[in-house]
């Protein structure tokens, strides 16, 4: 079932009628401006916490400081508890060169549990067109912490998304036009290859198409 913006907003006031503690995260790509647009429509006040792992392109950094004070969001930073400087293996290489996944755990999977812990409903833009995994999650999923996932956006497809751009005149990434399919840390990031989805092109040539946010922070049955 595709969510309408109106049964979207109508889902966040039930959330919150029933006592319930709502965030979203977002990575400010071009497609995750959807999500912001409309949250940013609700009467309610639902923090946006973007993971700042400082491998972000300075794009991205800008683009969330322009999106933020356009769409009026309340954007929360958050940080790794593990510095960089120990963010290595045993033979002094960063962790993003040899064990992405722990890279990942670090500078996002762990900060996020912190934020899980302190409210209810995670309000999520996850799409089960961007991969195979993604297909497989309901609207609603159990999270830890007894939390929920929320993901209103799971139906809509990259053509509903960009049709709510254009019709919303909704600046859009500005490494979009350089090529990038989909846009994480600089490190870990490709431009666009040719017969892949969306997600491979992060961590290109690896095995490997999530950070953990959607996999370890869920609790599949």
């Amino acid at each position: 079932m595709n969510l309408k913006k109106p049964q979207i907003l109508s889902q966040f006031q039930h959330y919150a009628e029933g006592g319930k503690k709502l965030f979203t995260s977002s990575s400010f790509q071009t497609h995750s401006m959807v999500l912001l647009h409309i949250i940013s429509e609700s009467s309610l006040d639902i923090p946006v916490y973007f993971i700042n792992t400082g491998y972000h392109f300075p794009e991205t950094v800008s683009y969330k400081e322009q999106m933020a004070e356009r769409f009026g969001l309340r954007v929360i930073d958050l940080y790794a508890e593990t510095p960089k400087i120990m963010q290595k293996d045993a033979g002094g290489r960063l962790l993003f060169t040899s064990d992405p996944d722990y890279c990942c755990y670090l500078n996002k999977t762990q900060p996020m549990e912190k934020v899980l812990q302190t409210h209810d409903i995670w309000i999520n833009g996850v799409r089960s067109d961007q991969n195979r995994f993604r297909k497989s999650l309901q609207v609603e999923e159990s999270a830890p912490f007894d939390s929920v996932r929320f993901h209103p956006m799971l139906d809509w497809t990259a053509r509903d998304i960009y049709q709510y751009i254009k019709a919303h005149d909704i600046p859009r990434h500005p490494l979009d036009e350089k090529g990038y399919l989909s846009i994480g840390c600089e490190p870990c990031t490709s431009k666009r290859h040719p017969d892949i989805d969306e997600r491979e092109a992060r961590w290109y040539g690896l095995n490997k198409t999530e950070c953990g946010l959607h996999t370890d922070l869920i609790k599949k049955s």
